[in-house]
This record gives structure tokens, sequence and C-alpha cells, in this order.
């Protein structure tokens, strides 16, 4: 048994999240830790919201909340959809808990103590209308690199690059729009990750198996030559800026940067779950206590990268103490909203709340990892919506599971049939499976979020081909014994489909699981033969409601007007 530590880029707390942000982290963080749990290894799934910095007080502002208030119930929110997602995170916690403001202000004072963090007299854009500094998402302005109107003083969210807010051009301010704004001298630490650089690109080298958008965009960020990046920004809200456990002299009011905090949450929210269960989280996070024989994989969108093959290295790197760092780094593009970019400040697309008022979870979950936009960006509509639910789900998957099972309740009273023996077909049906399960296996393995679908898809045209070819209805006219056994495999096949489908539709996995009286959710083994006998004879089944509803052209018509398709 392996132990694997999983996390997710941490949701911004600053609204429900977009089908966007679900697509290009935590469905596939999630699907993953469901796949190694099924293979039997000691898996701790970590997300939290990520809660300080300027999207929770202009959120806040706009919500006339308050930013704890604010948090504290957007939290919940977040939490709660998740859950209704299907999102098994081991725990899901808040960078704005006291494990995390501990860390932060730990890190901060190793990496000084190690010659990586200094004070700098910063010149920083000051509004007088405001009458306060403008830390980089209080600015907005026309990005220098590719002109984009409405870039954020830290990130151009078209095309990528990261940014200070003097860089930008006609810059505003997002709290008054005023554009009265004059540069200042403040006084904020920064991490020298120049110092770090070398260090940084020989751990990057280290990880050649990282899959390649990852390992592209952090080799782009060091041989463009890294910067020392602030730390502390003029907020109220976030971890205040310490030394030594005290209020820092000259930094009265200032808390860190939340891209210096964020990432130190994943720890801190290992921490949460210790604290909350009794686990031990130095098992996961400190290679002196066991955390070098964990396996640990981050998902993320490929904007977060940065951060976390450079930044986050930095802060665990530099510190010179025995932290666990990454082993694969699984970025995805970004998932379009058909001509444009979803976005959870502006409320384009669709958001995760209001895709579960018109669509059941696991149809979600399937469209989105069957176009997972994993090796380049992708586009939602909803005509591939419409074609992965009717076809996958419903005519291939949906149909296969409701005809065995109306077909047993009709002609062999809902009991498993009793008597006779596999034949050629059967045997060529193992034989098939086998094949298709090890494809499945391999590509949940080796992350490959799209092949795994498509495998797992492949695996239920098999239970399809091998009916069509069997005809238990035929059958059943001239030798009910073979029209037993017929049913008998595919009915076993139903358990082994609510097993292997769990990863990505657990709902409808576990409504097949149990009308068949399958009690095991684990992965199954190679011995096919053995595991297409699991049901035994005589088992009284269930009929379970239809799996999947297809979708009608109306349903479309109206989710079109809603959500402004096109």
């Amino acid at each position: 048994m392996s132990k694997i530590l999983i996390t997710s880029a941490l949701p911004y707390i600053n609204g429900i999240k977009h089908l966007g942000n679900l697509a290009g982290s935590q469905l596939p963080a999630d699907v993953y830790a469901r796949f190694q749990r099924a293979r039997g290894n000691e898996v701790l799934a970590i997300c939290a919201t990520d809660e300080h910095g300027t999207p929770a007080e202009l959120a806040a502002q706009a919500a006339g909340q308050d930013v704890r208030t604010y948090c504290d119930e957007q939290h919940r929110l977040q939490a709660e959809v998740g859950a209704r997602f299907g999102l098994s995170w081991d725990w899901f916690g808040r960078s704005s808990s006291h494990q995390n403001a501990a860390l932060t202000q730990h890190f901060s004072d190793v990496l000084e103590d190690q010659g990586f963090i200094e004070e700098r007299v910063d010149r920083q854009l000051y509004s007088l209308a405001d009458k306060r500094f403008l830390p980089d998402r209080y600015v907005e302005g026309i990005c220098p690199v590719c002109g984009y109107p409405k870039a954020r003083g830290d990130q151009c969210d078209n095309c990528g690059s990261l940014l200070d807010p003097l860089d930008l051009k006609e810059p505003y301010s997002v709290i008054s729009g005023s554009r009265d704004l004059e540069v200042r001298d403040t006084r904020h630490l920064y991490l020298l990750q120049t110092k770090l650089a070398e260090r940084i690109r020989a751990w990057v080298n280290t990880r050649q198996h990282w899959p390649t958008l990852a390992r592209s965009i952090a080799l782009k960020h060091l041989d463009e030559g890294l910067i020392d990046r602030g730390i502390t920004r003029d907020l109220s809200w976030g971890v205040p800026v310490t030394r030594g456990g005290q209020p820092r002299t000259g930094m009265e009011g200032k808390v860190f940067y939340v891209w210096f905090d964020a990432p130190i949450e994943y720890i801190a929210a290992t921490q949460e779950w210790a604290d909350a269960t009794g686990g031990d989280w130095r098992a996961w996070w400190r290679t002196d206590a066991g955390a070098d024989q964990v396996r640990y994989v981050e998902f993320m969108g490929k904007d977060n990268v940065a951060f976390h093959s450079v930044s986050f290295p930095a802060t665990i790197l530099g510190s010179g103490e025995p932290w666990k760092t990454v082993d694969t780094l699984k970025a995805f593009n970004w998932l379009n909203w058909y001509g444009g970019k979803f976005s959870t400040s502006q409320g384009r697309g669709i958001f995760m709340d209001s895709a579960l008022e018109i669509l059941p979870a696991d149809c979600w979950r399937w469209y989105l990892t069957s176009n997972s936009p994993e090796h380049s960006d992708s586009t939602f509509t909803f005509e591939q919506l419409v074609a992965a639910v009717n076809r996958d789900l419903a005519d291939v998957l949906g149909n296969f599971v409701n005809r065995i099972l109306k077909f047993c309740e009709g002609r062999f009273e809902g009991v498993v049939p009793a008597g006779g023996e596999p034949g050629p077909l059967e045997a060529k049906l193992c034989a098939d499976v086998a094949g298709a399960l090890a494809d499945l296996t391999a590509q949940f393995e080796a992350i490959e979020v799209r092949k795994s679908a498509q495998a797992l898809r492949a695996l239920w045209v098999l239970g399809n081909e091998y009916l069509q070819e069997a005809a238990p209805w035929s059958a059943i006219k001239t030798d009910q014994v073979r029209a037993g056994v017929i049913v008998r495999t595919a009915v076993n096949l139903v358990g082994l489909y609510g097993r292997v489908s769990a990863p990505i539709i657990p709902f409808a996995a576990e409504a097949m699981r149990r009308a068949v009286g399958e009690s095991s959710d684990m992965w199954p083994g190679v011995d096919i033969s053995a595991e297409l006998s699991r049901i035994p004879e005589g088992r009284a089944l269930t009929t379970p409601p239809i799996l999947f509803s297809k979708i009608e052209d109306t349903q479309v018509a109206a989710w079109s007007a809603r959500f402004g398709a096109a």
C-alpha cells in the first residue's frame, strides 16, 4: 500500500466556482483520489478555500459584510456544493485558520534567518480618492504585454503574464474607479527568489516525469529570469506580519501576500485535519517523519503553475527544513465558455450551484472529464454536453444496465439465474474486459484524464456488444439455461461497472452496486472470470430508476437563454 498526498489548487473565497475551476483542479484531483483509494492505497486528499487578499475584501465589500462573516458564509457554501458534486476531500480547510497564520509566520522567520527575505522600500500606487495604498488586485488597467484592458495588478487573465501594478498602463482604483493615483514609498518584505533560482532549477530538473504543460511553464519562468517578489501587502485582512512571534516594527497594518500564505495552506490544512482527527500531519509533510515515502500530486490550472513550480518551492527549499515537495504537478489548460473565458468576478458561464439545478452531478463530472482541458484549451458547448450525456451515459452505460436488469426482472423474477456454464462468448468477454480494464487502470495511474474517460466508455461498450451478440431475449425461447448464463454474466458486469466507474461518476456507480448487491467498491483484480462470478446465483436484484435521462432540445433552449450561450 502506497501513501499518496493529493492537493488541488485552492478555490478563491469570492463566490461559488464556475465549471472551469472545477474542471481544471478540483474534479481531476477527486477522480484520482477515488481511484487510488479503490486501489487500496492510503490517500490524503486536501483542499481549502483561499480566503486572504484583495478578492476577499472586494467581494465582502460588494456583499455589504465584514470580511470574516463573508468568508465564513462562503466557505460553508463552497464546502456544501463541493460535497454535492461528490468531491471527497479528507479535509476542506481554510487559509484563514490559525494553523496557517502560525506556519506562514514561521516560514517568514526561517527564510529571513537563511538570508532569503529582506525589507525594501517599495514604490506603490496610492489612491488620493480612497486615501489608501492600492495592493495588486485593487488596481486594474491595460496589460503592457498583450493590451488586455482589464488586467489586474498581479496578473493578466488574458495572457497569463505576472505583473506589478506599476506595470499597468492607464491604471485605476478598483474601489472607486479613480485614476487620481500617485506613487508613494512603503516598506515591504521581499522573498529573494533570485538567490534561489539555481536551486529551484535543479529541483525542477529532478521532476523529469512532470507533464509537459507544467514543466514547460516552470522552465519558461526560470529561463526568463526570476525576480524577487514582495510577500507583504498594505491590507487589513490576512496573516499579520511578525518577527519572532511579535508584530514587526514598521510593518504594523500590513499582512503577508496571499500568494505567499495560500500554498502554505496545503500544509496548514493537513494540520487542521490532524487536529480534528488525531492524524499525524508530519508523516505527510516532513521527510524526517516519514514523508519521504509519500507520493505528492498537485492539480491546478495553468495560471497557477508559476506560483507552485517556482514561488512555493522557493519557500520550501529556502527554509532549509525537511519539507516534502511535490512529485507530480498535473496542470490543466482552460475550459472556455463559448467565445470567451469563464469568469467568477464577471459572472460569466455556468457555476457549480447553477449546474446542479439543471443536471445531476454525474452528468457534469462525466462531461468535464471526457472533455477535460488537459492538453489544450477546450470550449464548453451545450452540444458537447448533450452528446456526453445522451450518447455515453444514457445510450451506452444506462441502456446496458437498465436493459439487463429489466430483462432479469421480467424473465427471471428479478433473481440471478442458476445453472449452466460459461461458453465461448463469455471467454471472449473476459479477455476483452481484461484488456480494457488494464488500459483503464494504466490511464488512471498516468493521470491521463480524457484517456481515462475514453477507456471507461470502451469498457461500457463491451457490455452492449456482449448483449447484442449473446441475445438472451432470443436464447430464452429455446434454452432458458443458456439465457440464464448470459443474464448472470451481464449482471456481474453491472457490478464491475459499479466499481470501475466510481472515480468519475460515483453516484451512478453506487446505484449500480446497490442494484446487484455488490458490497465492494475496491478495484477489480486481474482474474476477470472470478470478477464476473462475484454476484451469486439466487441473489435478488433491484431495478433502479433510469440511471441517466436524455437531455431534450427544449431543455437546451432554456439553458442557452438562461446562461447566455454563444
